[in-house]
């Protein structure tokens, strides 16, 4: 008996395309994912200050309860209301296509950066803060990368190169 896909090969194909190259959707999406991810970060901070790191460590690792998981995303999903400026459906669309794409690089930006080890590590609320600092610059770097350009941050002292003759 052949199996029946619900979504054709095409349309699949399609979907992974498009999810590699969500960064060429523009200047509209890199304002959606940036308004997202502080919006996570606020709800990740406001938490770490309350002393949960260890809710933020199981949020980040999927390991927190369902309830748990749920009042953050639900935080996180209001933050991003308020942010967005939009009303209705249109807001519910965007906020329900954007948070789960923002959320998903930024656990997978935490686990390739060993950010559960050290936040087992230092207990203090203020590194820990640091540590989800890093974590945004580097989810950032996942949600928009600067393809193509070679555009890099150089440090102060670096000599500039000479100027080119008109």
């Amino acid at each position: 008996m052949k199996n029946i896909s619900l979504f054709p090969h095409f349309l699949r194909t399609a979907g992974q395309l498009t999810g590699l190259a969500a960064w060429q959707t523009g200047r509209l999406f890199r304002k959606a994912a940036q308004s997202a991810l502080e919006s996570v970060q606020e709800v990740l901070r406001a938490e770490v200050q309350k002393g949960n790191v260890q809710l933020v460590r199981d949020f980040l690792s999927s390991k927190a309860l369902p309830a748990a998981r749920t009042l953050l995303l639900e935080r996180m999903t209001a933050r991003l209301l308020v942010r967005l400026g939009l009303r209705g459906a249109l807001a519910s669309h965007v906020v329900g296509w954007i948070l789960p794409v923002v959320v998903e690089q930024l656990m997978k930006a935490a686990q390739k950066s060993g950010l559960f080890d050290r936040l087992r590590e230092h207990a203090t609320v203020q590194d820990a803060l640091q540590r989800l600092e890093e974590l945004k610059r580097a989810t950032w770097k996942r949600l928009a990368p600067d393809h193509g350009t070679g555009a890099e941050v150089l440090p102060d002292d670096t000599p500039l190169p000479p100027q080119l003759s008109a």
